[in-house]
């Protein structure tokens, strides 16, 4: 018997979703099982390989496209509630997602019940950024345009500005600017994700929906994705290769070709720059452009997990790291070394596995949570009178 969902949601959308989110598994999936992830960075060009750098790369476009989507379904959603009830919507889910963040996320991430790291990552900048976008709003299209695109644009010019110290007002540059470790007795603060370019990346997604709206032309639409994809991969390579703005780091000629390469499209994620933003979200918009009306049993695997995101993202890390803690136990390890508190010098010998190895469990991770997914998702499509699945 075939179940029926109940959905008006608009598919390319879910399943952009649903790719990156399958997508970033991969990363944290490599985090938790790769035997360099506790000595090196995949994306440090001395130590790594094209394969390796490639599976950091292409997980880039996980963040960037979660929080734009994040601000396009407000606008969808906006379009059938007052500004007043939107408001109280981004604002009430805002800090939901902080607390999630601070509370959940840390601990399934490092599994230590005295939160000596707290990690704000990706969902802390949506959050944040949505109570930001529950005022912006209110105003102007156009005006909210120029503020979203001069955050993106305009916060490499700030980069000169390298902040030293705890006080108060290093503290604020930090949580908007500047990636930075802060410390208080007993904890760790990681500050991943400067807020800056994330808020107008969120407010530049809102005003992406008007194209998803249904009075909406799909040619024209079709015809603004394709000219905006085009144009975020030109832009990229043009100040990529010209090499004077758009990111925190310079590319520069190595001793071989492939390093080069390398060096040039290793551009800064924390926080996103120009150029980090151009070469996520010019595919991205591609991606829309090509799967507008594209239905088949691939993008209906990706659907399930765009359609239930949070769900997804939680379970997921929960999952991969229950597993790390299985396999010590079988190898003969100590499985305390996977509560994770900063001091991993236990794991940096004697850990880790090669990258194919990495990849299948990424898969089968992803395999075994899709029909946990998928019950979800019909659940949450089929009981939408249930207020507080919106917020999960």
């Amino acid at each position: 018997m075939q179940i029926k969902i109940k959905s008006n949601r608009i598919e390319s959308i879910d399943i952009l979703r649903g790719v990156v989110m399958v997508l970033m598994a991969l990363d944290h999936t490599r985090g938790y099982f790769h035997y360099d992830s506790f000595l090196s960075h995949p994306t440090d060009i001395d130590s790594t390989t094209p394969l390796l750098f490639f599976t950091r790369f292409i997980t880039h476009y996980c963040a960037p496209v979660f929080v734009f989507l994040a601000g396009t379904s407000a606008f969808l959603y906006g379009s059938k509630k007052s500004k007043f009830e939107l408001f109280k919507f981004l604002l009430i889910r805002g800090i939901w997602l902080i607390f999630l963040e601070i509370v959940v996320n840390n601990f399934i991430w490092f599994f230590d019940f005295s939160y000596s790291i707290i990690n704000l990552q990706v969902i802390w900048a949506i959050g944040f950024s949505m109570i930001c976008l529950s005022f912006l709003i209110f105003l102007p299209k156009k005006v909210l345009l120029a503020l979203g695109t001069l955050l993106i644009v305009g916060h490499n010019a700030l980069d000169f500005i390298v902040m030293e110290g705890q006080s108060f007002q290093n503290i604020i540059w930090y949580f908007m600017k500047q990636k930075e470790i802060l410390t208080i007795p007993g904890h760790i603060i990681l500050v991943n994700y400067p807020l800056i370019p994330w808020i107008g990346l969120m407010a530049l997604g809102y005003l992406f929906g008007t194209f998803y709206q249904k009075e909406y032309e799909v040619s024209l639409r079709r015809k603004w994705l394709l000219r905006i994809g085009i144009g975020l991969l030109a832009l990229f390579f043009i100040l990529r290769y010209m090499n004077f703005y758009g990111d925190l780091y310079p590319w520069s000629s190595q001793n071989t070709t492939t390093k080069t390469i390398l060096s040039f499209f290793n551009v800064t994620k924390y926080p996103p720059s120009l150029l980090f933003v151009c070469i996520t979200m010019g595919p991205a918009m591609l991606f829309l452009y090509l799967f507008e009306n594209t239905k088949n049993k691939i993008t209906n695997f990706f659907l399930v997990f765009g359609r239930v995101p949070l769900f997804y993202y939680f379970i997921h890390i929960f999952v991969l790291h229950l597993l790390a803690i299985l396999v010590l136990l079988i190898i003969g390890g100590d499985w305390h070394d996977m509560i994770l508190t900063g001091d991993d010098e236990g794991l940096r010998d004697s850990y880790g596995y090669a990258l194919w190895k990495v990849c299948l469990v990424w898969i089968g991770v992803v395999l075994l949570l899709y029909p946990l997914s998928k019950k979800y998702m019909i659940y949450k499509a089929n009981n939408k009178d249930k207020w507080w699945l919106s917020y999960l």
